[in-house]
Order: structure tokens, then sequence, then C-alpha cells
């Protein structure tokens, strides 16, 4: 089985370079000591970015992981943890393709025969797209602030030929070839109008109907499955806007209620939207970017620590066998 988990990942790596993919690669996240096994998980756990994102930036020496501190501490307490490297902005079949190759490369390097997909934002609908085209590879999928319904920010952008225009040109040509060339791979496919069409409720909508998923409730009354097709489903999400005033991103998470002309979102994406499988929980005082630990880990005050929940949830995984 190992030998032939390492051959798939040889082949598919050879074969997402000729296609001009992109030469993506999932790193593993490692600890100098390890001091517990209260998120050793049974299979590997892969973190997927979300839009606009990053694997890390930076070198050895000096670097910002795009899950600020959170898979380190899962590796200090036995877990077994990748982080996926896609484009900043592309079409979520796109970026799932892309996490296919690497979940195939985890698989290849562990000899596990299966991993956990964890998804930020449109991280979501990626290892949902993954769940769909391959699940015997997939254990469980866990989508925080997930764009499963898609953002209304991102068809308000779509819908205005001003903002489209500005938006596609800032997105194309300055803030994606930027987190490609941070990373050291410039070559990593951009198409960032396609990757605001695929955010939009509209083409979400369209998505879910070809990538079907009885986690995936037919309204938001509903409850989605905890189990498809033998994958475990799970997710959580926050209803915060301004967390921190030394935050970067408190201007940014404004545009989630003035897209929908109320607070009961993240900055970004509606809680609805955010449901998937078993909602652990969709009303945590963190914003859309706090729910990833990003811009340092800044939160607000007697917000919960993001590190503490990922840590929680790979220990649920753990007791449930997965």
């Amino acid at each position: 089985m190992k030998y032939g988990l390492l051959c798939a990942g040889i082949i598919s790596a050879m074969a997402t370079s000729m296609t001009g993919a992109s030469s993506t690669h999932p790193m593993q996240i490692t600890a100098d000591k390890v001091k517990s096994s209260y998120a050793q998980t049974k299979y590997p756990m892969v973190f997927a970015h979300g839009w606009l994102g990053w694997q890390r930036i930076g070198n050895d020496s000096f670097n910002v992981d795009y899950w600020y501190q959170i898979l380190p501490d899962l590796a200090r307490n036995g877990g077994t943890v990748f982080a996926a490297q896609m484009s900043p902005a592309n079409t979520t079949a796109f970026r799932g393709e892309q996490l296919i190759s690497q979940v195939e490369e985890v698989m290849a390097i562990t000899g596990s025969d299966k991993v956990n997909l964890i998804g930020h934002s449109h991280g979501g609908p990626t290892v949902q797209y993954v769940a769909a085209v391959k699940p015997d590879y997939i254990a469980s999928v866990t989508g925080v602030a997930g764009t499963y319904r898609g953002s209304r920010v991102a068809d308000k952008i779509q819908s205005n030929d001003i903002s489209r225009t500005a938006f596609n040109i800032l997105g194309d040509y300055i803030v994606a070839p930027l987190l490609t060339w941070a990373q050291g791979n410039p070559d990593i496919p951009v198409d960032f109008d396609a990757s605001m069409k695929s955010l939009t409720e509209v083409e979400s909508a369209r998505f879910n109907q070809q990538y079907p998923t009885t986690a995936l409730a037919s309204s938001c009354n509903e409850s989605g499955a905890k189990v498809d097709r033998g994958i475990y489903y799970y997710s959580w999400t926050g209803v915060a806007q301004t967390t921190n005033i030394f935050d970067i991103d408190t201007i940014l998470m404004q545009l989630g209620p003035m897209a929908y002309g109320n607070k009961d979102n993240d900055g970004m994406v509606a809680r609805c939207s955010t449901h998937l499988g078993y909602v652990i929980r969709d009303n945590y005082k963190l914003n859309h970017t706090d729910l990833a630990n990003l811009m340092f880990g800044l939160t607000g005050l007697f917000a919960p620590d993001p590190v503490g929940l990922y840590r929680q949830h790979a220990n649920r995984l753990k007791l449930q066998g997965l």
C-alpha cells in the first residue's frame, strides 16, 4: 500500500506539472518536542487556506504562516499536520485539483490511506470538492467560516462593473502575484475574476448542485448530515466584525454588514453559509480572519483562543477514531 501511494503521488506531481496547474506541494509542520498525544488523530490533518491565502510567507528563519500558531500547536500535541499550498485566487475546482494532488502526496509520505481535511473560507468548498471527487481519500471534512453558500460580498462586487474591474486589477496584478512571489512560487496560476465568481451566492448554488453532499442542508432552517458516504462533516464560525482596534482587518470586516445589511456574519460570510454537517458552534466572538488566527493572533479581549479551538477539534477527531 505504501509503495502504491508513493507511486501515485509521484505520478500525480508529474501530471500536475505537465498540465501547467502549478507545482504546489504540502508542507509538513513538525515540533521539536511533542508534549502530549491530545491531538494525535488516526489520519493526518491537511489544512486548506482560503481566498487570498497562503501556505507560508518567508523563509525558515523568518516567516508568517496562514494558520498562525495553530499547526505548530497541533504538532506539539501529537498531530501529524500539513499546510496545503493552492492558488490564492482561482475557481473552487481548480484549487480542489491542486489539493487532490497534495492529499496524494501526504498519503504517500505518511503511508495513510485517508486524511482529515480542514478548510477556512474558500478552503471550505475546496475541501468539499475533494470529498466529492475523491471520497475514498477523506476521513473527515471540517469547514471553518466556509463559503458553502457563497458570500454576498462577492455578489456585490461582481454585480458592479467599476468595483469588479478595480478588484480584478488589484487582485490579478498586485495582491495575488505578491502572495505567490512571497511564497517562493510565483508561477502559481491566478484568476481573480474566476475566484470572485466562485465565491458568489449564485455560483456557489451551482457548485453545490454539481458536487452535492447531504452534509449541506437544503436550507438554513435544517441540519445537514453529520456523515455522508462514510465521511464525517463538521463546521464552526463566528459573528464578530470589529474585534481588536490594533487589528488591520477591521476595515475589511465591515464589508459583510454592508453587503448583508445586518451583523449576522463574520465580516465576510453569513452564518447560514458556513453550516456544514455537525455545526460545533456558529456564534464565536471572532471575525472571518480571527477564525484562522490570522493577523498574528489579534482577537477580542473576551474571545476564545482560535489555537485552542483547533486543538480541541483535533481531539474530537481522535475520539471519533479519525
